[in-house]
């Protein structure tokens, strides 16, 4: 029979209008440095890296493979995998370490292969799966890094992708902490069999996905030699993506030159800095403060809904929380 299409849409697939408040405002092409001109050390300080995790290795020990692979003093990934999980870890670097949190609003995809403890007709499963779309409420497992407490988490979308006898092949969007594993335990409760996740890969975190900017961490090896010894930095600038990338999906507040030395020295953004801005900003939203060259500069809470910021003239709008950008890049002007 005929399946419904999905919709495979999760929170970073959002497309937002641009206000425009200050159509004048230029930016000095002497000041900061753009995500596409930045050089390859400076490239690598501010990067994160779109990796593959092979089944295996923790998350923890993948990075601190490339910790020792780059020589680098920090590093952090974006949404823990397990062991025997593989898939798309992004991996942030030295001073983009932190810019994993702005991965958390922006959802996860997975491929999971289910196997049923029974037969049941695959009309029945389709329109079981189909009830875990939406709100669920899961218990982190006993091996969990956090609380076991009863939390709800989004299911986004639920894909069936191949049913063959007792094996689902399956795709799934989530919000970040839910438990796959937990999912499949659930569906097959429901389907009066039981089931258990057989395999899983991880195919999306946020804007990171399997496409050309995904690399192995034999890629990584590779690549690192061929700019260390050959000074061929080609394949390892590709490989590592500007920081800015891990905030494709979040709302933002471009600001004027004139303001960014300001937030880089702590100030919270002021009305009269911002130049233009994304539609649909609620207050308490996480958006990412850039500068008119689309450099990162900080992470912040609005304080103020989009349209209080296009319309006011003065007051603070975005409390900044994590600041990125070095403080000699653009300067002072105050």
């Amino acid at each position: 029979m005929a399946r419904d299409e999905v919709r495979r849409i999760l929170p970073a697939d959002i497309k937002r209008d641009v206000l425009i408040k200050d159509e004048k405002a230029e930016t000095n092409p002497k000041w900061g440095f753009p995500p596409e001109k930045r050089p390859m050390e400076m490239h690598m300080q501010f990067g994160i890296i779109n990796l593959d995790k092979p089944p295996g290795p923790t998350s923890h020990e993948v990075v601190a493979w490339v910790k020792k692979l780059f020589s680098l003093k920090k590093a952090g990934h974006g949404g823990t995998l397990d062991p025997k999980v593989s898939g798309v870890l992004p991996v942030a670097l030295e001073r983009a370490t932190r810019v994993v949190q702005a991965l958390l609003p922006a959802g996860k995809e997975y491929v999971a292969l289910m196997h049923l403890h029974g037969e049941v007709s695959e009309d029945k499963i389709y329109a079981v799966m189909k009830e875990f779309e939406g709100e669920i409420i899961q218990r982190p497992p006993l091996r969990s890094a956090v609380k076991r407490r009863l939390r709800t988490r989004r299911v986004y979308y639920i894909e069936i992708l191949e049913i063959d006898g007792k094996d689902v092949l399956f795709r799934v969007g989530v919000e970040a902490g839910t438990y796959i594993r937990s999912l499949i335990h659930h569906i097959g409760l429901a389907l009066g069999v039981g089931a258990h996740m057989a395999e899983l890969r991880r195919t999306r975190s946020g804007p990171f996905k399997e496409d050309e900017t995904l690399v192995t961490l034999h890629d990584l090896v590779d690549y690192y030699h061929f700019w260390k010894e050959d000074g061929i930095e080609e394949y390892f600038r590709k490989a590592i993506q500007p920081m800015e990338k891990a905030v494709e999906h979040l709302p933002k507040v471009w600001i004027r030159d004139s303001a960014v030395a300001a937030v880089t020295y702590g100030a919270d953004l002021a009305v009269p800095g911002i130049v233009k801005l994304h539609a649909g900003i609620k207050r308490g939203d996480l958006v990412a403060i850039m500068t008119l060259k689309d450099e990162l500069v900080a992470l912040g809470k609005a304080s103020m809904t989009s349209g209080e910021m296009l319309n006011k003239s003065k007051g603070i709008a975005v409390d900044v929380d994590k600041v990125f950008m070095p403080r000699d890049w653009y300067p002072k002007m105050w």
